[in-house]
């Protein structure tokens, strides 16, 4: 028998989504989650590709993954960056809105290797992202539930915006509201 077998692909797919998701620190539930791997085998599969390898700056992430929408409006940085991965995940076609027949196990592999594409060129395109793999996953969740979260256009460029549902929307994206010309003091809309 040959490892290139087709029998093979989805048990090799698992492993090398692990290793994938080991290296962006996606904590064990979501590589359990997204491999069918068991708790005991993504360990070990960190102890010798990760840790005995000697790479000390792939951490472990413990604890919950993140759930709060509101994080994504923390600031300008975090708002500006969401945007970006959302428009990544539309582009690349992640972004699942409706509920369709459920897929295959390779089907739901190759779609985990094009998430960590899509976060892998999140990450090329900013410098010092603020955003973590568990982030981009909530985030994607989130946009394909759309309770708290949704997309919207920006009035200015047509550019992607991530707002809260049920909040005021801004008019317009980050880069949009640095370019305008500020308001001059002591005027209104109607004098102009």
């Amino acid at each position: 028998m040959r490892i290139t077998d087709d029998r093979y692909t989805r048990d090799r797919l698992r492993l090398d989504l692990a290793l994938r998701l080991i290296r962006h620190e996606a904590r064990t539930r979501t590589i359990r989650s997204w491999t069918g791997l068991t708790d005991d085998r993504i360990r070990k599969l960190y102890r010798s590709y990760v840790a005995d390898a000697g790479r000390r700056d792939v951490r472990r992430r413990r604890g919950k993954s993140p759930r709060q929408c509101a994080w994504f409006m923390k600031n300008a940085a975090i708002r500006r960056e969401a945007a970006g991965l959302a428009t990544l995940l539309c582009v690349l076609g992640l972004l699942r809105r409706e509920a369709g027949a459920a897929p295959g196990a390779v089907e739901q592999l190759r779609w985990g290797e094009r998430f960590c594409e899509a976060y892998e060129t999140f990450l090329s395109l900013n410098r010092q992202p603020q955003i973590s793999f568990e982030h981009a996953c909530h985030l994607l969740r989130s946009l394909e539930k759309q309770n708290e979260i949704c997309l919207d256009d920006c009035e200015g460029c047509g550019s992607l915006l991530v707002v809260l549902r049920y909040a005021e929307r801004p008019q317009v994206c980050e880069f949009c509201a640095s370019t305008r010309p500020p308001a001059r003091p002591g005027l209104s809309v109607g004098d102009c």
